[in-house]
């Protein structure tokens, strides 16, 4: 009999409804029975394409005898972390304070004042490796909490103290300057893997946000080291295992060094911010392969991912049926190739070049001698249009493999991301079949997401709005995704709708020195309000918020805007230097902001006037940091940059404004282009 995460919308909750464990979710409810029955809390917290998350299930969640002890002596809470970021963040702070590390499956033990006092993350059903079974971990906590509650208490009061009177080294309210962004170059070029690209050793995350502000450091400064690092770690992860060179997108990170074996799950943020980063190194250099995987990353995304109402999903899992007939789900399984399946598929001679291609050898790459798809060598020595053919081919006989399941909960974070993504890529390489696809993302949110006092809810599947409130990633990341509508298509409706999230920003989530925090002011209340201004798989709401802050001030001028924008980089002042892989995305936006203001009005007789669409995608392909695009009809009133900008001589005109002195408008795209250059 289905249990009481049967009435939930999110996909991970679902996936546990029929377990024997007699869950929660989370609600003040679950404690207020804590409270009743005297039991301690179990917490666990996870996500759908987590693979020890299904491991933890298949092993004890779904095992009876652990599951009528769990039910007789703890209250049991399941968690979505990707519904529920602020629930995830303050207890993944304490479990990283208390054994060093974290992950997920979380697993936290708390009083039914929702204190914790016991951590953990996976936990085996027998001992092994050094980790004792679920089983002795539940049994040794029922233990303490009959036996020894005081102690427990005690311990509980102190973890909490703790966590509650931790402060972020906040830095001041003092933007970064050009010192403080190239000790934070000269602290990447240390970390940097100059034989494999990327940073830091196994596993290996895709940088995303450190190659945003590479490109943009180059761009600024003309620095060669850096465009290096960025296209040297873009071609790297390009041409592993880490991206799919059939499909496109790219997996959740590479569990070597050489970005060979991924963790094969795709999530929709890490393909939303690569789409962008590789349109960006395209803009930058002109690399074919850039315009490429950014293209395809776009179409799987469009193709994979997007939902029925016109949102993108959270994400594909990793593992999938091994399609043996046994039901065993296998991770990578959906992915990977042995040389007979190549010669099964396309037949001796193409089997042999398709192996050459994509590096699949008989001893394989992963498990079971089967092969991760890679370019290990240049594509010119190959004929392209059979490789054409070769991969059309691979890639119809793989989509008729068991897929992985897919996470069809909406995002707002991630779903802004891939609104801002598909926008540029669609106007970059005239695709307006993207551009549609991130305005019909930008509907849903606006229809669905938003109440009628612009409060952004956090999530959604299936048409239906989750209950839980957004937190400042969303607010932030959508509003960065409208502002990128809004320069793409010259619509102002997105400008404005940009500057309602940016309001309640303003309104809810900073506090008097300009710090700020994840949660709104009137969020539930949990042991501390979550705060952390690290990025980690996606831009901190912190420094996201700096961002969107920044680029909304641009075009409207609007001063209380920039001015937060400024305060809140004093933490990248503070960190930067130190930590440069952590805060990427922080150290991007100083960039533009040590660049800017530079305003772009496009005006044309109308928005299909051809000059003016000219000059609007040359503004667009600047690669300027602190440049903000407005494009519409002469001395609208819809974008604030096009008041009083007439055309001139009756001609589609471009005015270009840096640090609030403006240069002559031009009719000129080349003029328009160097000015943008310097």
């Amino acid at each position: 009999m289905p249990n009481r995460l049967a009435h939930e919308t999110s996909p991970y909750l679902l996936q546990h409804a029929d377990n024997p464990v007699d869950w929660w979710p989370w609600s003040e409810e679950a404690f207020d029975e804590a409270r009743r029955a005297n039991k301690p809390v179990l917490l666990s917290v996870g996500y759908s394409s987590c693979h020890w998350c299904h491991v933890m299930a298949h092993e004890s969640f779904e095992d009876h005898p652990t599951a009528d002890y769990l039910n007789e002596h703890f209250v049991s809470i399941k968690v979505d972390r990707e519904e529920r970021p602020d629930v995830d963040a303050v207890y993944m702070e304490a479990v990283q304070a208390a054994t060093g590390q974290g992950g997920w499956p979380m697993t936290v033990f708390l009083t039914p004042d929702a204190e914790p006092f016991y951590f953990g993350t996976y936990f085996p059903p027998a001992p092994r490796h050094g980790m004792p079974s679920f089983r002795q971990v539940l049994e040794g906590v029922r233990s303490a909490w009959s036996d020894r509650r005081d102690e427990v208490a005690e311990v509980a009061g102190k973890i909490t103290r703790d966590l509650s009177q931790r402060e972020i080294d906040y830095g001041g309210t003092e933007a970064p300057g050009k010192e403080e962004l190239a000790q934070a170059l000269l602290g990447l070029t240390r970390e940097y893997d100059p034989q494999r690209g990327g940073f830091g050793g196994a596993p290996k995350f895709p940088p995303s946000m450190v190659v945003e502000f590479l490109l943009r450091h180059h761009a600024r400064t003309g620095s060669e080291g850096a465009l290096e690092m960025a296209q040297d770690t873009c071609e790297r992860m390009a041409r592993g295992g880490i991206y799919d060179q059939l499909g496109g997108g790219f997996a959740r990170y590479s569990v070597d060094r050489e970005w060979v074996v991924p963790h094969f799950e795709k999530m929709l943020y890490d393909n939303a911010l690569l789409c962008r980063v590789y349109a960006h190194l395209w803009r930058s250099t002109g690399s074919e392969l850039a315009r490429r995987v950014a293209v395809e990353t776009a179409d799987f995304m469009v193709r994979e991912l997007r939902t029925n109402e016109g949102g993108f999903a959270s994400a594909l899992d990793a593992d999938s049926d091994d399609g043996t007939g046994t039901g065993r789900h296998v991770e990578g399984a959906y992915y990977v190739w042995t040389p007979e399946q190549l010669t099964e598929v396309l037949g001796e001679p193409d089997a042999e070049l398709a192996a050459q291609y994509f590096g699949v050898t008989d001893d394989g790459t992963f498990e079971e001698g089967q092969s991760v798809l890679q370019l290990p060598q240049s594509e010119g020595v190959f004929d392209a249009g059979r490789i054409e053919s070769v991969k059309s081919r691979l890639l119809a006989a793989r989509s008729q493999r068991p897929a992985p399941g897919r996470d069809d909960k909406v995002v707002a974070a991630w779903n802004g991301l891939a609104i801002a993504a598909l926008a540029e890529t669609g106007a970059y390489f005239d695709r307006p079949d993207l551009v549609e696809a991130a305005v019909s993302a930008a509907d849903l949110l606006v229809r669905l997401h938003l109440d009628e006092h612009a409060r952004l809810a956090r999530t959604s599947k299936d048409g239906q709005v989750g209950a839980n409130a957004g937190v400042l990633e969303d607010y932030a990341d959508v509003a960065e995704g409208f502002l990128a509508l809004a320069s793409v298509t010259g619509e102002g409706v997105w400008l404005e709708f940009a500057g309602f999230l940016l309001d309640h920003v303003l309104a809810g989530f900073v506090d008097e020195s300009g710090a700020l925090y994840d949660t709104a002011a009137d969020a539930e209340r949990l042991i501390r309000r979550p705060q952390d201004p690290t990025d980690n798989a996606t831009p901190s709401g912190w420094t996201a918020a700096a961002g969107a802050l920044l680029s909304y001030a641009a075009q409207t001028g609007a001063e209380p805007h920039r001015s937060a924008a400024e305060r809140a980089l004093g933490v990248v002042k503070a960190l930067g230097p130190r930590v440069p892989r952590f805060i990427g995305w922080g150290l991007a936006v100083a960039e533009a902001y040590l660049d800017g203001p530079r305003e772009v009005a496009v005006v044309g007789s109308s928005l299909s006037d051809e000059a003016a669409k000219a000059l609007h995608r040359t503004a667009l392909l600047g690669t300027a940091p602190g440049a903000v695009v407005a494009f519409g009809v002469a001395e609208s009133e819809e974008l604030p940059l096009l008041a009083d900008r007439p055309l001139v001589g009756g001609g589609a005109t471009a005015y270009v404004c840096r640090n609030f002195t403006c240069d002559a408008p031009t009719t000129d795209p080349e003029q328009l282009r160097t000015a943008l250059s310097r």
